[in-house]
């Protein structure tokens, strides 16, 4: 499977929804907006992609309030790897 498979690939409705609910979910909870979230992504996908082949229909990312007043938020990423480019 070639690293473009992903892009060209059609998302059924259900599938849209969902990634679009999981945005929502995110950016509500870092006060950060769905575009924001989006390009985040996009661009998390695009520097990784350079050094390795990655599941971007599995990535997930969150950005989260820590309670404690001293940290700032935080972002979580969970990239699924294909495989490493040599």
């Amino acid at each position: 499977m070639g690293i473009f498979d992903n892009f060209f690939k059609k998302k059924s409705s259900g599938e849209v929804a969902k990634d679009r609910l999981k945005l929502l979910l995110v950016s509500d909870r870092s006060n950060c907006s769905p575009e924001t979230m989006e390009l985040i992504k996009n661009d998390i996908i695009k520097v990784i992609s350079k050094y390795m082949e990655i599941d971007s229909e599995g990535l997930d990312i969150q950005i989260t309030q820590n309670h404690d007043e001293t940290e700032g938020p935080a972002l979580y990423a969970n990239i699924p790897i294909r495989e490493l480019k040599k």
